[in-house]
């Protein structure tokens, strides 16, 4: 029996899917060897998280998959339900159990928002068997949910779903009477149907609510195919998905940072268009590239470090939007200039010995004397001046501790400004 929705209700709400067969996307999970098929088929349901992007069908597919198990469903948000709700619940869950033999589904949304005491609230129940758990979350549970939690629950990744995937979704709201919007007597194209497809980003309720809003635009110019001004109105912009705090934050410096090492400049304006237009803090971005000027570009191109500071200090001197393009002009130059990471590993190494070796003397022809004392004690004893030797340096000087005494850190590419040092080192050897 088909389940009916309030006529108010959004329309992504009234076309929720209402069986496994209904279900578009997510193939990996739902085809016929898919392990949450099976699971529906064999009954043999166990507590699991869900874990995807906005829209994407992690509450539709839950109530899907357990609503042959013959159990009490409860849904509460994360957001707004703390220990004292899970205990009540979990209560309620054991004397339904004990009296009745009745399982508890309980589906908790964003269920990444609860802290470590809430998570392990759950424990002796999805232990015992008294409550089913599933959880749906946005974010990594590898990070967000505690791994005692964890280790009793399966994850099913969800992903975005194919612009495909969202026609087809949209074309059965279009053509569904009682649930969609079939009554409407509203025609739209092909291309059009792709268009919000691609505003919407892989989200079935982005899509669904902007086809809804741009038929309404449509019927009240009292037209009868839905144009590309109704889609744009409906939409008014590209949805950018991008959470400041979340896994996409890292995944995506994470891509630009990868994007300039390996000098793919188009990808490194990509990534950086993204996150910018997103709404990201422009001075986290150029913190970012003054790190990577160090650690990816270092001595092989000096001026980077020059252009990503020069690059910051445009982000604090005239804000955004304007800074946009100083940021992308940083970009570009890192993405070209040549690689080194020499300093930073010559560091790492450097920073190792300092820490774990033990902590050797400055060498006393390397100490100041300001005093009579420390003269007559031999601070300051064989000191050469390097300005007295032909090349500016005293070669028979050694000024590493005695016990580190020719030990090579920085080792010079043959790349950019790198490689004529590596020369000049290779010439005095």
């Amino acid at each position: 029996m088909v389940e009916t929705k309030p006529a108010r209700a959004p329309l992504a709400d009234r076309m929720r899917p209402q069986s496994l067969d209904e279900f578009i996307g997510q193939s990996s999970l739902l085809d016929d060897n898919g392990i949450l098929r099976q699971m529906v088929e064999t009954g043999e349901l166990a507590s699991f998280i869900l874990w995807g992007p906005p829209g994407v069908g992690k509450t539709t597919l839950a109530r899907v998959v357990t609503a042959k198990a013959k159990s009490r469903w409860v849904s509460f948000s994360a957001v707004i339900s703390g220990i004292k709700e899970i205990k009540n619940v979990m209560q309620e869950a054991e004397t339904f159990m004990n009296i009745e033999g009745t399982r508890t589904v309980l589906f908790v949304d964003e269920i990444h928002r609860f802290n470590k005491a809430q998570q392990d609230a759950f424990l002796p129940y999805v232990e015992n068997g008294t409550i089913l758990l599933i959880g749906a979350t946005t974010e990594n549970p590898s990070f967000e949910i505690n791994s005692a939690l964890l280790s009793r629950m399966k994850v099913f990744i969800l992903h975005e779903l194919d612009p495909e995937h969202l026609v087809a979704i949209m074309k059965r709201a279009l053509t569904d009477e009682e649930r969609g919007l079939g009554k409407e007597n509203v025609t739209v194209s092909d291309d059009i149907l792709s268009l919000l497809a691609t505003y919407s980003s892989g989200d079935a309720r982005t899509a669904l609510n902007s086809l809804e809003l741009a038929v309404w635009l449509c019927k009240r110019r009292q037209g009868s195919e839905i144009s590309e001004k109704d889609v744009k109105g409906a939409i008014q912009q590209a949805i950018l998905k991008y959470d400041k705090d979340g896994e996409n934050h890292y995944n995506l410096i994470s891509a630009l940072h990868k994007s300039m090492r390996n000098s793919d400049v188009d990808a490194s304006l990509y990534w950086l268009a993204r996150m910018l237009e997103a709404g990201e803090d422009p001075m986290y971005v150029a913190r970012r590239m003054v790190r990577f000027a160090s650690e990816d570009i270092g001595l092989a191109a000096p001026t980077a470090l020059t252009q990503a500071i020069a690059a910051m200090q445009t982000v604090q001197f005239i804000g955004m939007p304007e800074a946009k393009i100083a940021l992308a002009q940083a970009v570009v130059y890192m993405a070209y200039a040549p690689k080194s990471n020499a300093v930073y590993k010559a560091y790492n190494m450097v920073a190792q010995d300092a820490l774990e070796m033990i902590q050797h003397p400055v060498p006393l022809h390397l100490r100041n004397a300001p005093t009579r004392l420390m003269k007559d004690v031999g601070y300051g004893k064989g000191y050469q001046y390097a300005h007295d030797f032909e090349g500016g340096r005293a070669e028979e000087m050694e000024c590493l501790p005695k016990e580190l005494a020719g030990r090579t850190y920085f080792e010079p590419t043959d790349r950019g400004f790198e490689g004529k040092i590596k020369k000049s080192r290779l010439a005095k050897s």
